[in-house]
């Protein structure tokens, strides 16, 4: 086995701070990817507990609603933390709009995942150049391509960087408890029903008896609703 598997195994069953502990001190540039759900919000708040400043990277894909910069700018005035921020190549939006329209996404599968990579997965690719190891807040309990996510392992898309997500073993539950344990601020649409936030023309609210992600890609038709950074097209797991 390799240093990462036999650090996979041992923290299998490990709490969130424990797995943030062992990163911080195995590796000199731990990035928290953050959206800035609550499961990232819960992941800045434990790594701020850990070390004295930490390292935040979000995605500004240009279509975010106004709501996620409002909850980005109270948590860094909350935490003090240091900000990346990954943005699309302007001429590569160019080419697709160009080519698709301002809203390629409604159009097919096919050029959703185009949109994504643009705008998001190429974005990350360039910041976490910078970085060691990364922490994402996917769960196995969202079900899907991340009932099978490994709370560590080893980046295919980035020789010699790490992927970790501290709170895999977690419910939905326990990172709401966590919020209101440590009184954390929440993204305000939440209030209005959403359960899973990304880009505003890909994201709406859900009824209660719906899935988590069901307010993402509603239109599409197919059972797959993730936007590369942790799936790939060709079905199968990725740690991008």
């Amino acid at each position: 086995m390799t240093p990462i598997q036999d650090a996979a195994r041992d923290l299998e069953g490990a709490e969130p701070a424990e797995i943030l502990r062992w990163a911080y001190a195995t590796y000199p540039r731990v990035g928290i990817v953050a959206s800035f759900q609550v499961s990232s919000s819960v992941l800045i708040d434990i790594a701020s507990r850990l070390v004295p400043a930490v390292d935040v990277v979000t995605l500004d894909t240009g279509r975010l609603p106004q709501e996620t910069f409002e909850i980005a700018d109270e948590l860094r005035r909350r935490y003090r933390f240091r900000l990346h921020v990954g943005l699309p190549e302007p001429a590569e939006v160019r080419e697709l709009t160009a080519a698709h329209g301002l809203n390629p996404f409604y159009q097919s599968v096919e050029l959703r995942h185009a949109c994504c990579d643009i705008r998001k997965s190429r974005p990350l690719d360039r910041v976490l150049e910078s970085f060691d190891a990364w922490t994402t807040g996917l769960r196995r309990d969202q079900g899907g391509t991340r009932t099978q996510t490994p709370v560590v392992a080893e980046d295919p898309a980035r020789p010699g960087v790490v992927k970790l997500a501290p709170l895999a073993n977690w419910s939905r539950q326990q990172v709401w408890d966590y919020v209101k344990e440590h009184h954390i601020p929440t993204h305000p649409l939440y209030a209005q029903g959403y359960a899973s936030i990304g880009c505003a023309p890909c994201t709406r609210a859900i009824e209660p008896s719906e899935d988590e992600r069901a307010g993402r890609w509603w239109w599409e038709q197919e059972s797959v609703k993730e936007c590369g950074l942790h799936w790939s097209p060709e079905g199968t797991l990725v740690h991008r």
